[in-house]
């Protein structure tokens, strides 16, 4: 990990935990929403070090691969290994996933569990893929015009580019915080996000669904 990368983590744990302590001055919970893959490690680590009444704070996901929690590519193991640790343990975390074999399966128990958390969140945390990509909206998805449309929670996706099928919050579900943040490294990234900056079409890049509202970008080389 470079020491620019590692700074920025840093700087963004301090902002979504100031953003926490604000909040938590005239609500007794807030909500933090993360997204998985591997760029938010290091900021996992920043923010569990940082002194919070994590008691008060719960932890969920923009989405989720329907994949058991204990699979090498669950977020819900992201979390639950560098986030929840330390003082951070005593946060409540809630999953994205049920039992049921398919997310269509589960979506309806989902969709209840984030229902009852203290919407408005606090911080969306997100993230972006090279295709545009940002929690689970993706350019190929079938779900994509649904999950960008509709009031539900969730939605229950099939994407021909990824090899699970996977649960997401929706556009309109993810627009209910009090701020947006997006975590971003490399050029390459960079690039995408200046391309999704000078068009307009969500569908093409996904992520623009959010460029319309206060958005803090923090990126690093």
């Amino acid at each position: 990990m470079n020491a620019s990368r590692e700074r920025l983590a840093r700087q963004l744990a301090e902002a979504v935990a100031e953003a926490l302590r604000v909040d938590l001055t005239h609500q007794e919970r807030a909500l933090l929403v993360v997204s998985g893959g591997s760029t938010p490690v290091p900021f996992f680590h920043a923010l569990a070090a940082i002194e919070l009444p994590w008691e008060r704070i719960d932890v969920t996901l923009a989405d989720e691969r329907w994949v058991a929690e204990t699979a090498d590519d669950s977020n819900a193991r992201l979390i639950r290994e560098h986030l929840l640790s330390g003082a951070a343990k005593a946060a409540n975390f809630v999953p994205l996933t049920t039992a049921d074999a398919t997310p269509e399966q589960g979506v309806d128990t989902v969709a209840t569990r984030v229902e009852q958390l203290a919407w408005p969140a606090s911080v969306v945390v997100l993230g972006m893929g090279g295709d545009g990509h940002t929690a689970s909206l993706f350019p190929d998805s079938r779900e994509l015009g649904l999950a960008l449309s509709t009031d539900e929670s969730v939605v229950a996706v099939r994407t021909p580019s990824q090899p699970q099928a996977r649960i997401t919050l929706s556009a309109s579900r993810l627009h209910q915080t009090r701020r947006h943040m997006l975590h971003l490294n490399g050029e390459d990234k960079r690039a995408v996000l200046a391309t999704a900056m000078a068009g307009d079409d969500v569908r093409e890049l996904p992520i623009r669904a959010f460029l319309a509202c206060p958005l803090a970008i923090y990126w690093a080389p």
